[in-house]
């Protein structure tokens, strides 16, 4: 995803391999926004990050005076800042149950995810422990066309990025057990604010 020809006081310092940025990136594509967007390796950050952000982590966002260094506030506050398309329901209630989805796939399947890229000890435990979860939770797809609701949300930006991984994770999902799951991601994976967040190094993962 290149820089918008716009000019544009939102920088958002992503690491284009991480999921974490990804969907953050999907949210600035899917509302359209102007942005910078500077593609950072984890071992060349720049020396402004450091002084933007206490812990020098990505991704970063920027706008203006405000700086923001944790992805799922990055997103929420991309919802309100640009509030079409809406990413999060309108209704409390409704609201507290996403926010509680994406804890779920942040402890479920993020973490998993952390440990099959990023850490040490058992990998094939990870993969087994993230196949069967997501076998598990395919026949919900079946039920609406986005995850657990009838409108693309900020639940979908973060599922996203996982399941564009997968080849990357080393998991072969059987077919005939996640029908929906394939449909759904074929469905998601089209939408043009998907392919626009795509890095280059992203694009390789399902070249």
């Amino acid at each position: 995803m290149g820089v918008v020809a716009k000019r544009s006081s939102m920088i958002f310092y992503s690491d284009p391999n991480d999921h974490y940025s990804h969907r953050v990136r999907i949210v600035l594509a899917e509302k359209g926004v102007a942005v910078e967007i500077i593609e950072v390796e984890k071992g060349s950050r720049p020396t402004e990050l450091a002084d933007l952000n206490p812990y020098n982590s990505l991704p970063t966002l920027v706008d203006r005076e405000l700086v923001l260094y944790e992805p799922n506030v990055m997103m929420e506050y991309l919802d309100e800042r640009f509030p079409h398309p809406p990413l999060l329901p309108v209704y409390p209630v409704a609201r507290a149950q996403s926010r509680l989805l994406i804890h779920r796939i942040e402890r479920d399947w993020s973490e998993l995810v952390d440990k099959i890229l990023h850490g040490r000890g058992n990998h094939d435990k990870a993969r087994k422990e993230l196949e069967e979860s997501l076998i598990s939770i395919a026949p919900i797809f079946a039920e609406k066309p986005f995850f657990m609701s009838d409108t693309f949300s900020i639940v979908d930006c973060c599922v996203a990025p996982i399941l564009w991984r997968l080849p990357q994770l080393e998991i072969p999902l059987p077919e005939k057990k996640i029908k929906p799951m394939l449909a759904y991601m074929e469905s998601l994976f089209d939408r043009d604010s998907f392919k626009e967040s795509l890095s280059e190094a992203e694009q390789e993962l399902r070249a």
